[in-house]
């Protein structure tokens, strides 16, 4: 085995670890209104991921085309969730969860993992120019926060824990596959190109999740936790905006 397909997998193991470490703090809360309160701190996340490091690592690399692809993904989770994959719910009295038809969490789940996709082709270019170790430590301190987020949708749907861990596990797997595609067809797909646009479509995704779902679900079953429910949203923003300015879009 070389000494960087060992390094690459070594580092795919640690983002699939912390990855689950993330999910595992919300699946051993059950109470409903910590659940709210993880969902709130989720659509923090969520913006924070959209404004802070996917949008302008996608204006950076892709200019005003890139931005032009954000509605493309918005649009893309509305006609998944409430067309083909969940049945249009305007919240009858009979509708107990706003998060119905199990949807949105398979939307989040693609969302992430378009995402996390990329953090791998970043880690494979940077192991091969020998800063793996910096790429590591961006792609890490994004991933426990997002597989939290993620971990809250799919537990609000009611998810069971083996189920919240595989989905959190294929999530963090999309590193090594984004590796291997990096290694496999460097010579041949401009990554340059390409990752920009797929930045942006997730940012759009991202989006639709926080205003659509995430905020509605807070804002119908947190009434009693207000406060709580909004400090949570603002250190969810707050998070990603710590991480942008100590480890720059650029390295993520």
């Amino acid at each position: 085995m070389s000494p960087v397909v060992a390094e690459v997998l070594l580092y795919s193991f640690i983002v699939v670890a912390s990855a689950l470490a993330g999910a595992g703090v919300v699946i051993l809360n059950d109470r409903s209104t910590r659940l709210v309160t993880f969902l709130a701190f989720a659509a923090g996340v969520m913006f924070g991921a959209a404004f802070f490091h996917m949008l302008p690592e996608a204006y950076e690399g892709g200019g005003w085309w890139a931005f032009a692809l954000v509605p493309m993904g918005f649009l893309f989770v509305l006609v998944l969730e409430r067309y083909l994959v969940a049945h249009a719910c305007e919240e009858p009295p009979d509708c107990a969860e706003h998060v119905h038809g199990h949807a949105l969490g398979f939307s989040a789940f693609l969302g992430l993992s378009t995402h996390t996709l990329f953090d791998g082709i970043a880690l494979g270019s940077s192991v091969k120019e020998g800063v793996g170790a910096m790429a590591l430590l961006a792609i890490t301190a994004h991933k426990v926060p997002s597989s939290l987020s993620l971990a809250s949708i799919l537990q609000a749907e009611g998810k069971k824990r083996g189920t919240i861990l595989a989905y959190t596990a294929l999530y963090g797997l999309m590193v090594p596959v984004g590796a291997v595609l990096y290694f496999g067809f460097d010579a041949v797909l401009n990554f340059q190109s390409l990752a920009p646009k797929a930045l942006a479509f997730s940012a759009g995704t991202f989006l639709y999740i926080a205003v659509s779902d995430l905020l509605p679900h807070v804002n119908k079953h947190g009434r009693d936790k207000p406060g709580r429910n909004l400090v949570a949203l603002a250190a969810g923003l707050l998070v990603m905006f710590v991480l942008a300015r100590l480890l720059g879009h650029t390295d993520h």
